[in-house]
């Protein structure tokens, strides 16, 4: 594996390590204010956070001298991308709290997840082609998050759908990070990200809920946890790595986010996995490790359909 990739894949992991402890914050921070104001508030404290480091790292590169040599060009490629990526991302976070509101958790997680499936066949009709690891990679990770995270029948109720449209908003962010990331500053693509989908969330939050600074003050922990951690740090790590990794493998490192709140509930909270979610755990693992093994050459050429590589 190439350097560039192994530190892209490790930042990658690193964002859905942090989104899956932050489950139990974003759980408990429910039980003070509505989901418009908890993600209203976490998104600004991300954007809030970022915001100093982009200052700093602009007035530096003017000390040394280094100007750009279209600004105008770049910036508007920045702020089209963050706009674009809050979009998506507040709407996802919306649908996908609101889903679980009508639905189990156990849905909830694996319908989330089924944009391992959704960004590759996505980039079929936006002309990536996907090699035959990464679709049988996906199928691995889909069928194990269906063991790690169902326990009934599977039924599309309306909380169901919300969260299915969750997964497909999810899927389209995550391409359109893959288009913008390499053309533009990801530190300042994540910031203005976050203060898009934050201002949205705080709107519609004044509009349809009441929130107050006692609710704020009770829930400031897991709020510090999801608006600096989940949201400032992790999604600019997966910013920055999916700057050198494809989409479609990017989708399966970060879904080992459910893997790791599964395991954070059993280490942390005492939570026992049994047989079926410990079988679900090893063919997600199974799954990145195999999109991210080296093709071998062949020496014969095998034909395949032309969505394989």
């Amino acid at each position: 594996m190439k350097r560039g990739a192994l530190r892209s894949s490790f930042l990658l992991f690193l964002a859905a390590s942090i989104w899956g402890v932050a489950f139990v914050a974003q759980s408990v921070g429910m039980d003070y204010m509505g989901p418009f104001t908890f993600n209203g508030i976490r998104f600004l404290m991300g954007s809030a956070v970022l915001f100093p480091l982009v200052y700093y790292r602009r007035r530096k590169e003017k000390r040394k001298g280094r100007k750009k040599k279209a600004p105008r060009e770049e910036l508007k490629v920045t702020l089209t991308g963050g706009i674009c990526c809050g979009l998506a991302l507040g709407a996802a976070a919306l649908l996908q709290q609101f889903g679980i509101m009508y639905t189990t958790v156990g849905k909830a997680g694996f319908i989330t997840t089924l944009y391992i499936i959704i960004v590759p066949i996505m980039g079929i009709f936006l002309g990536k082609k996907v090699g035959r690891k990464v679709w049988i990679g996906a199928a691995l990770a889909a069928f194990g998050m269906y063991l790690l995270c169902m326990s009934e029948k599977l039924s599309l109720s309306r909380g169901d759908m919300y969260v299915f449209i969750c997964a497909v908003i999810f899927a389209v962010h995550i391409l359109i990070i893959d288009y913008f990331s390499p053309k533009a500053d990801g530190v300042e693509l994540s910031c203005i990200q976050f203060l898009v989908a934050g201002l949205i969330s705080s709107i519609l939050a004044f509009w349809f809920e009441e929130p107050t600074f006692a609710a704020f003050i009770d829930g400031i922990i897991p709020l510090a946890y999801a608006g600096i951690m989940s949201s400032g740090v992790a999604y600019t790590l997966q910013i920055i790595g999916q700057k050198d990794m494809d989409p479609t493998v990017a989708s399966l490192i970060l879904s080992m986010e459910s893997v790791v709140s599964m395991l954070a509930g059993w280490i942390i909270l005492g939570q026992a996995l049994n047989a079926r979610e410990l079988a679900g755990c090893a063919l997600v693992f199974a799954a990145v490790i195999l999109v991210q093994l080296p093709e071998q050459k062949r020496s014969k050429r095998i034909w395949f359909p032309w969505w394989f590589k």
